[in-house]
């Protein structure tokens, strides 16, 4: 309980620290950006792969 105390100071700007919507918003980010690396990944695969295959034998 000490906790949601702490955090609702924190949400009104009685106390220093990270709001309840910039966590959120963080959590948000961080799931966005592992999303975007895997599919960067998935993309560069990709190309290698169809690169492999257009090279002159």
């Amino acid at each position: 309980m000490r906790r949601w105390v702490r955090q609702a100071d924190i949400d009104d700007g009685v106390v220093d620290g990270q709001t309840s919507s910039e966590q959120s918003e963080l959590v948000q980010l961080r799931r966005k950006l592992r999303r975007l690396e895997m599919e960067n990944e998935v993309l560069r695969r990709a190309a290698a792969y169809f690169a492999q295959d257009s090279l002159p034998k």
